[in-house]
């Protein structure tokens, strides 16, 4: 793999586990209980793990970064995303139900499309066997978006609840 290659894979591992970082403390403050993070298989990977009444609930984190911070203003985002740069604690986070119209959002029905559905229901399927999770147990697939604006310190979370794969 190139250089270049690596340190993008790079700055996109950074500023996911920024982003689940976010949604982690998003989440605890509502009163989900984390019960694992970055479950991974070869088939698929289970972003976060939690408990909320009596649900197991299956989130698939989407992190990005706003048009301004990757436009002209030099911003080195893998310098930026770095853990030494900036913690979830750092950003306000808001919630919407809807982007902000900018054309810069993101559509969960184009980054959360079947096959991912399928590649994330199997990793369910083998969490459940290995963590003996009872067949009884009621249990949902959600999306969480983060759009995370580092020149306002803000996280913009949109929260998608029971995703349904075909």
């Amino acid at each position: 793999m190139s250089d270049r290659k690596s340190l993008r894979y790079s700055e996109k591992r950074r500023l996911g586990n920024l982003g689940e970082d976010i949604v982690e403390m998003f989440l605890v403050k509502r009163g989900y209980k984390i019960i694992d993070r970055n479950y991974l298989k070869k088939w698929g990977e289970l972003d976060i793990v939690a408990k909320h009444n009596n649900e197991v609930v299956f989130f698939e984190v989407k992190s990005k970064v706003t048009r301004e911070n990757r436009g002209g203003n030099n911003m080195n985002v893998s310098r930026t995303v770095s853990h030494d740069s900036f913690t979830a604690n750092d950003f306000d986070v808001k919630i919407s139900r809807e982007m902000d119209g900018s054309g810069d959002e993101f559509s969960p029905s184009e980054n959360v499309h079947t096959p991912k559905l399928k590649r994330i229901y199997r990793a369910i399927q083998s969490y459940c066997a290995e963590k003996r999770v009872s067949d009884n147990q009621e249990w949902r697939i959600d999306v969480i978006i983060v759009v995370i604006d580092f020149l306002k310190k803000e996280a913009i979370i949109n929260h998608i609840e029971n995703i349904v794969i075909d």
